[in-house]
C-alpha cells in the first residue's frame, strides 16, 4: 500500500512575518534539507514549499509502512523544522498546523487553486509549488504519492482558474489601476506611461502597465538618481523634475506616489497639459496618501482621476467576487480530492494483483515448458491436441486448487459464505454462466479431485 500522506506548516494565517522570514528556506538550501529529512525511516518522500507567505513541509510515509510510521514522520518534520532552522520546537509549536491522509490532500490543492492565499486567486503560488515540486524531483526526493498528490493539484488549480473567475480582476491598487486605465481606452497597447515619483507602488504600476501592452514610459523625480533607477527597471526613459509639465501632456496614463505633503498635480498644472495634448484622455492614478492631485483636477476635460481610496474600493469589489467564485471552486476541489482518495484505494490492491500475475504466470510457463517438450515425441496430430488439451487441463487444476481448498473450508460459515461471494464476484461467475454451476458443481462433490475436460460436446 502507498504511504500515507502529511503536510506540516505554517503561513500567514497562523504566524507573523518576523516567524515566517525566520524559517524560510532559500533556494540553495533545499536539496540539503531534503536529504536530511529523508535520513528518517518514517519519512520515505518529501518536499519543501518556502515562501514569503508560507514555509510547508509535504511528505509521505514509506510504502507498507504500519500506521505508526505516520505519527513518527509528522514528529520528525516537528523536529527537522526547528532544528534546521535554529529555533526550538517550542517557539514554533503555536504556529505550527498538521494535516494527514484526505485533509493533506484538500490542503495541497486549496493551496494550488490560491484557495489558501493571502490574496484568493493570485497567480504566484502555482508557480512557486511548481517549483518546490521540481526541486524536490532533482533531489530524488518524490514517489508515487507526492507526484501523483502534486500533478493533481496543477490539474486542479488549471481547472479552477479555467472554470471559475476567481483570478477575474485585479486584487491590488498596482493592478487595478492597470484595470481601470484599459476600461478608459479599451487597449493600453502603444500607450505613453508617466511615472511621477520612484516609489514602489508606482514602480510596480508602471510593470503592469508595461506588461498589458503600453509603449513609452517616462519616468520624473525630485531625484534624478532615483528616477534613473525606475525607468532603468521598467525599461523607460528619466526625465528631469523640471520637465513634469511635459512629461503629463505626453502621457495616457499617469502613476503618481511621490510622498510629497503637498499635492504636486494642481489643476492649474494638469490643465496646462492637457490643453497641450489637446484634450486626448488621459487616466491618472494617484496612489499617494497624503494624495499628489488636488480633488479639482478631476474637472478638467478629458481627465480620468483616480486616487487611493477608489482603487482600493475597486480592489474591494473584486475580492468581494472571488470570494463568491472561491466556493464554487471548493467544490472542484472537493471532488478532486474524492478522485486522489480512490487512486489511493486502486493503490492498496496493487501488490496483491502484482503477485497473483506473477505466481499465475510462473505456473502457466513452467506446464508450457513441459508441454513444449512432450510435443516433440508426439506424431499424430490427435496425440499433439491430447497433449495441448492436458497442458490447458494442468494450469487450470494448479491455478483452482488453492482457491478451492479455502471455498471447502467449512469451520467458519460466516467466513466461507464470504470468501463465496468474492469468489463469485471476482469471477463474475452470476454473469450469463448461472446455467453451468451444476456442472461445476457435480464436477468438485468428489472431494475435489482434478476437473476432467470431457471434449467437445
Amino acid at each position: 500500500m502507498p504511504g500515507d500522506l502529511f503536510v506540516l506548516g505554517l503561513s500567514w494565517r497562523t504566524a507573523r512575518v518576523a516567524l515566517r522570514e525566520r524559517l524560510a528556506f532559500k533556494d540553495d538550501e533545499i536539496p540539503g534539507a531534503l536529504a536530511e529529512l529523508r535520513q528518517s525511516e518514517s519519512v520515505g518522500e518529501a518536499m519543501i514549499l518556502s515562501t514569503c507567505n508560507r514555509v510547508e513541509i509535504y511528505g509521505a510515509t514509506p510504502r507498507g509502512a504500519p500506521a505508526s510510521a505516520l505519527t513518527m514522520a509528522t514528529a520528525e518534520a516537528r523536529r527537522f523544522l526547528a532544528a534546521s532552522r535554529g529555533t526550538s520546537r517550542e517557539e514554533i509549536e503555536d504556529a505550527l498546523y498538521e494535516v494527514t491522509d484526505t485533509d493533506a490532500v484538500r490542503h495541497a490543492f486549496r493551496v494550488a487553486a490560491a484557495l489558501d492565499s493571502m490574496v484568493v486567486g493570485e497567480a504566484q503560488i502555482l508557480g512557486q509549488l511548481k517549483g518546490a515540486f521540481g526541486a524536490a524531483q532533482q533531489s530524488n526526493a518524490t514517489g508515487p504519492v507526492l507526484r501523483r498528490c502534486m500533478e493533481q493539484a496543477f490539474r486542479v488549480a488549471k481547472r479552477v482558474r479555467t472554470d471559475t473567475g476567481i483570478a477575474r480582476g485585479a486584487a491590488n491598487v498596482s493592478s487595478v489601476a492597470v484595470e481601470l486605465a484599459a476600461r478608459v481606452f479599451g487597449d493600453l497597447y502603444g500607450k505613453t506611461v508617466a511615472v511621477v515619483g520612484a516609489g514602489k507602488m508606482s514602480d510596480l504600476a508602471a510593470r503592469h502597465l508595461r506588461a498589458s501592452g503600453a509603449g513609452t514610459v517616462l519616468v520624473t523625480n525630485r531625484s534624478p538618481e532615483k528616477a534613473a533607477e525606475v525607468a532603468e527597471r521598467v525599461d523607460g526613459t528619466a526625465r528631469p523634475w523640471t520637465d513634469l509639465e511635459t512629461v503629463l501632456s505626453l502621457a495616457d496614463v499617469v502613476i503618481s506616489s511621490t510622498g510629497a505633503p503637498e499635492p504636486i498635480l494642481t489643476r492649474k498644472l494638469v490643465k496646462r497639459a492637457m490643453k497641450r495634448r489637446r484634450y486626448v484622455p488621459q487616466v491618472i492614478c494617484d496612489i499617494a496618501v497624503p494624495r499628489d492631485a488636488e480633488t479639482a483636477v478631476g474637472d478638467v476635460d478629458g481627465v480620468y482621476l483616480f486616487d487611493v481610496d477608489d482603487l482600493q474600493k475597486a480592489v474591494a469589489e473584486n475580492l468581494k467576487e472571488r470570494a463568491k467564485e472561491a466556493e464554487a471552486a471548493a467544490v472542484i476541489v472537493d471532488r478532486e480530492v474524492a478522485e486522489f482518495g480512490r487512486w489511493l484505494e486502486t493503490q492498496a490492491v496493487v501488490p496483491t494483483i502484482r503477485a497473483l500475475r506473477e505466481m499465475f504466470s510462473a505456473i502457466a510457463l513452467a506446464e508450457a515448458d513441459k508441454a513444449i517438450a512432450a510435443l516433440e515425441s508426439k506424431e499424430s496430430p490427435e496425440q499433439r491436441e491430447q497433449a495441448v488439451r492436458r497442458l490447458a487441463e494442468v494450469i487450470a487444476n494448479k491455478l483452482l486448487h488453492q482457491p478451492m481448498v479455502a471455498l471447502k473450508d467449512r469451520e467458519d460459515r460466516e467466513q466461507a459464505q464470504a470468501l463465496v461471494s468474492a469468489t463469485r464476484k471476482l469471477f463474475a461467475l452470476d454473469d450469463e454462466q448461472d446455467h453451468e454451476e451444476p456442472q461445476a458443481a457435480a464436477a468438485t462433490e468428489d472431494g475435489g479431485r482434478p476437473i476432467k475436460n470431457r471434449g467437445p460436446a
